[in-house]
């Protein structure tokens, strides 16, 4: 049978964590009274204890026997709420730990009473938010299906119905637009959702405010309509390129109608297409609201189990009827006897089925109630089907390699120019996917809630089985396809029979990433492929998550994209028709763009790092870009001095990438993971950690040490005996991508707990319709 401990944290929303019960350290002050009572029954005389005991019950069902009285006390202020403290009306065998056990028991009450009511709060100001959202979207959909029953001409119908409404160059001034700006971020909304829960609230607030001030008119774009007598300001999110450059027009516009229009009133029309992204953002905000509304139900019902059960080991330690007397005041306190949360999860779920779902119950609990998928035991199955097919096929690779000398240092030219570019690739793609299965096992281990904060659709996203089923399945068909090739080889076929396995290899890789039919995982597959579209094309689209995530990972990649760029330019050029190899060595282009290369990931990062400082003000982003730039000046003087490699160079070299290094490791130790903080309980640690041994986060900070200082092979040259400096090449990045490996598991760790102590649970997506005062 399941302790009721580790069931209770299984099924704790882990964002809330502190804010629940804590059963832990209940349990320990029990178990203090019951080592006293051990002790004191050794001394007593067991027949006249037991006469006692029997008399007591006796007694208690005769009538009620108080053994405690509960006093409820009113709060200073109707935030809090009021507060219950315990008195003991009978002398218990340890008084002082009994005393203790109730102190600690009144406290977890009102935290639990004050955190459930702060939450409703909160909640249900998003629902009324959300309730006159709907009502202003169904009275410019009614509007648009008025003026479009009216009766249309033919050239009407090429064009998007639309409301006209009005708008007052007053009322679009610059200084109208940044009063309200900040609201329209989703992060920004995101960070400063629980703001109201620390300590120092206001006073958080109104320096973020004061501090977002001159950048609030560069984060949002809005307009201010006038319909049906409503002054409506409507918000536009820059997440995407197009958003980005109509706000910059909306500017430009501003601007130049501000000039001219004096007393005169400027036209603006909200088509189909902005009321469609309107719907969107509510219909998400509705999913959102739905599923707080679930944690907070099982807030109240875990914390309420968690009573009764701490309560029955109480009475059975002290013999003691203590359950019924605290039940009733656990029952008529706030959490247990509000139901506004309740009724408001109905309401949500009406007004999504009816405006959302056409009335069709299944369709709507897709949304607001996802199933997860389950997991197949043909998925293990698979695993270890394409595990042994990957070990088997590598040990023959292997052998073969050896007995044809492919890889020692005077080895096939040919071969490893050509061919051993591709399978370095996939095996340092694939190594980092793999990672990236484990890093999900830990996460799931350690209740890191990596779904919420990469933003990921709970149907759809990847256990960690998926992602070795891929792994396993994806090098077996690599190592399959040239061990064939290598077999075909030492059977006599020459290079030009057998050169483009390599790259038909690659093509039916790219096929099936961008492969358009729902087959292996369509979803994962497009959701990646829009993260790289994201990644390359900032600081246009709105940095999320995932997306400088990726981006960390692809600047530990540049080994396998230089690999790509060797295989695209000697496949796409027709030198393996030839066998000319050196034909992409010699031109000027790709030597060129061998630099792009290197440094294009940390450029991306910087550009990403940019356009989060644009949107939130922090510095602290500028900071980091400042990191990735030294690493794009280190990874170009690295390619300067392979093409020249001169005293000079090397000199550029160890100072540019010690500088670079040193930079790199202050990040991650303080920024990424949050640790090496000085005046914490945890020296030369955080506060908070998620793991039990210390000596590990000790190990992973050494680790990272070393494995940051690979870049000194390129000085030192060092090679193993008889290996071809390529293979040690490739091992140098294969250190780098578990590096990233143990970097991923603490970088989420730390964000998951600063995360957590914002009590941030659900996404607070922004609203489109916003009503202004007369008076702004």
């Amino acid at each position: 049978m399941v302790k009721f401990l580790k069931q209770f944290e299984g099924q704790l929303v882990p964002e809330w964590k502190e804010a629940f019960v804590d059963y832990w350290q209940l349990k320990k002050d029990i178990k203090k009274i019951s080592n006293q009572n051990t002790n004191s029954k050794k001394q007593k005389n067991s027949l006249s204890d037991s006469l006692f005991s029997s008399l007591r019950k006796y007694m208690f069902n005769q009538r009620e026997h108080k053994t405690i009285q509960v006093h409820r006390k009113l709060a200073a202020s109707d935030s809090k709420g009021d507060l219950y403290e315990t008195e003991l009306l009978e002398k218990f065998a340890d008084t002082d730990a009994a005393v203790e056990f109730f102190a600690c028991l009144d406290h977890q009450l009102n935290k639990v009473n004050q955190f459930y009511r702060t939450k409703e709060k909160e909640f249900l100001e998003r629902g009324d938010s959300l309730k006159k959202q709907m009502e202003i979207l169904i009275e410019l959909k009614t509007a648009i299906r008025q003026q479009r029953g009216k009766g249309i001409n033919s050239q009407d119908l090429k064009e998007d119905v639309s409301i006209s409404g009005t708008i007052s160059c007053e009322d679009e001034s610059i200084k109208d637009m940044t009063t309200d700006a900040e609201q329209g971020l989703e992060n920004i909304i995101e960070d400063d959702m629980n703001i109201s829960e620390t300590p120092k609230s206001s006073e958080l607030e109104r320096s973020m405010n004061m501090k977002n001030e001159e950048t609030k008119l560069r984060r949002n774009s809005s307009r201010v309509i006038y319909f049906q007598g409503k002054s409506l300001r409507i918000r536009i999110p820059l997440t995407n390129p197009t958003r980005t450059f109509s706000a910059i027009s909306y500017l430009l516009w501003d601007d130049l109608a501000s000039k001219k229009c004096g007393p005169e009133e400027k036209k603006f029309h909200i088509n189909k297409t902005k009321l469609h992204h309107a719907e969107k953002m509510i219909r998400g905000a509705f999913i959102e609201l739905y599923k707080g509304l679930g944690y907070i139900k099982t807030y109240r019902n875990l914390n309420m189990l968690a009573f009764v059960k701490i309560l029955k080991k109480f009475d059975k330690v002290t013999n003691k009827q203590v359950l019924p007397i605290y039940l009733r005041v656990v029952e008529s306190s706030y959490f247990d006897s509000s139901d506004k949360a309740l009724k408001l999860a109905d309401e949500v779920e009406e007004l999504f089925l009816k405006n959302f779902a056409q009335d069709d119950k299944r369709k709507a609990m897709k949304y607001l109630k996802p199933t997860h998928r389950e997991e197949s035991h043909s998925v293990t199955f698979f695993i270890g089907l394409f595990t042994g097919c990957f070990f088997a096929l590598f040990i023959g690779y292997t052998i073969m390699a050896h007995t044809t000398g492919m890889y020692k240092s005077k080895s096939d030219t040919m071969y490893m120019e050509t061919v051993y570019p591709v399978l370095s690739m996939f095996s340092l793609v694939f190594l980092h996917f793999f990672l990236y299965g484990c890093n999900i096992f830990m996460w799931r281990k350690t209740r890191i809630n990596y779904s919420f904060i990469f933003e990921l659709s709970p149907t759809k996203e990847l256990k960690y089985r998926d992602v070795f089923l891929i792994c396993t399945a994806s090098m077996a068909a690599v190592v399959g396809v040239l061990f064939l090739h290598l077999s075909l080889m030492a059977k006599g076929y020459s290079y030009s029979q057998v050169q483009s396995i390599p790259g038909l290899l690659l093509l039916v890789s790219i096929v099936v990433l961008v492969c358009p039919f729902n087959i292996i995982y369509k979803s994962s597959r497009f959701r990646l492929l829009s993260v790289f579209r994201n990644i390359i094309l900032a600081p246009l689209y709105k940095v999320l998550m995932l997306d400088f995530f990726m981006g960390d990972q692809l600047c530990s990649q540049v080994p396998a994209l230089r690999s790509l760029e060797y295989i695209a330019c000697y496949y796409i050029t027709g030198s393996y028709k030839t066998q000319d190899y050196n034909y992409c060595m010699r031109t000027t282009y790709y030597r060129d763009l061998a630099y792009a290369v290197s440094f294009l990931p940390y450029y991306w990062r910087a550009m990403q790092c940019a356009r989060r400082w644009f949107d939130e003000g922090h510095k602290n982003h500028l900071a980091n870009l400042g990191k990735y730039v030294s690493a794009m000046l280190a990874a170009g003087a690295k390619v300067a001095y392979e093409k020249d490699k001169n005293v000079g160079w090397l000199c550029l070299v160890v100072i540019v990438s010690s500088g670079a290094t040193v930079y790199q490791l202050y990040w991650d130790f303080v920024k990424d993971w949050g640790l090496l903080q000085f005046n914490s309980k945890n020296p030369w640690l955080r506060d908070e950690l998620m793991l039990k041994q210390k000596s590990i986060y000790f190990f992973s900070m050494g680790l990272n040490l070393v494995l940051r200082l690979a870049w000194l092979q390129t000085v030192f040259h060092y090679n193993f005996e008889k290996v071809d400096y390529r293979v040690t090449m490739l091992f140098l990045a294969a250190l780098e991508v578990v590096r990233r490996g143990q970097w991923n598991f603490y970088r989420l760790e730390n964000e998951h707990l600063n995360n957590a102590g914002k009590f941030r649970a659900v996404k607070t997506v922004p609203l489109p319709f916003h009503e202004v005062d007369e008076e702004d």
